[in-house]
């Protein structure tokens, strides 16, 4: 299954993706008087990984607006590093073990939206990273690796942003280099893990202003999806709607005008247009 959430006649809904448009879950539940949550969220904390679309009405793709699943995921793990062609791209050594961090939701825009770049004085060096996204669906702890499947509901398409002359200035920044507005964003589509089949044959692409800046395939990975969920799982509790953005090859130095985006075949697309933003006090 598909899942998205969108805007339809100025109210956010949820839905089922299919070949010949988005089928709302109101409109499920109407036709099959079913109670599914009309929240993508709460579709991951139920289990839901199938929806009865047949016989259903369809929305026209052009009718709608997609908008990020959910707002607010309780964590956004990101991997850095993760392919020797990035870590190559900035001079630095992967790390032997996985070299994670965490992000704020604050720092979300909406997929296919807009990336505000900050002034030039807090940075006027950013690249944008498409990544593949894995999607949490229990809550687990210290899972076992032979287990990892069954903690996972799905995955998506993200973009990550970095302010590398940040980073520059001490590896201690990372944090602060990543948590910028508008360094984030997942989706629109969550594609549960039953469709996706082989994840490590996967290739993430890194489009930027209608080209290829970057691709390469998760079995080049030096830490994949699956250890990835079973090595954090070790340090804390993870929930459902919990997100591991697992690393890109090569980020795209961006600039105001230009268009950047994430592609994963079998998974989905992301884009998004670069915009300049300028000091304007908000209190």
């Amino acid at each position: 299954m598909r899942i998205l959430s969108f805007v339809h006649n100025g109210v956010r809904h949820a839905g089922v993706l299919a070949a010949d448009g988005v089928v709302p879950v109101t409109e499920i539940n109407a036709r099959h008087g079913a109670k599914y949550a009309n929240d993508v969220l709460a579709l991951i904390e139920a289990g839901v990984k199938e929806l009865p679309t047949a016989d259903v009405m369809r929305l026209p793709l052009g009718e709608i607006t997609p908008v990020l699943p959910y707002d607010k995921p309780g964590k956004i793990w990101c991997i850095g590093l993760n392919y020797l062609s990035h870590a190559e791209d900035i001079n630095a050594v992967q790390p032997e073990e996985p070299g994670s961090f965490m992000k704020p939701s604050s720092c979300m825009f909406s997929p296919g939206g807009e990336i505000v770049l900050p002034p030039a004085e807090v940075s006027d060096d950013v690249d944008a990273e498409g990544e593949l996204g894995v999607v949490m669906g229990k809550t687990c702890r210290f899972v076992p690796a032979e287990h990892v499947a069954e903690v996972i509901y799905g995955y998506t398409v993200t973009l990550d942003l970095t302010a590398l002359d940040v980073l520059r200035k001490n590896t201690r920044y990372l944090t602060r280099s990543k948590s910028i507005d508008t360094f984030f964003s997942f989706g629109p589509v969550i594609v549960t893990a039953d469709e996706v089949g082989d994840v490590d044959s996967l290739e993430v692409i890194t489009e930027h202003n209608g080209g290829i800046c970057s691709r390469d395939f998760v079995h080049h990975m030096r830490t994949r999806p699956l250890e990835l969920v079973r090595f954090h799982s070790d340090f804390m509790t993870l929930h459902p709607g919990d997100l591991i953005s697992t690393g890109c090859p090569k980020g795209a130095r961006i600039k105001a005008g230009d268009r950047v985006g994430g592609r994963i075949e079998g998974v989905g697309h992301i884009t998004a247009r670069v915009t300049q933003g300028s000091r304007r006090p908000v209190y």
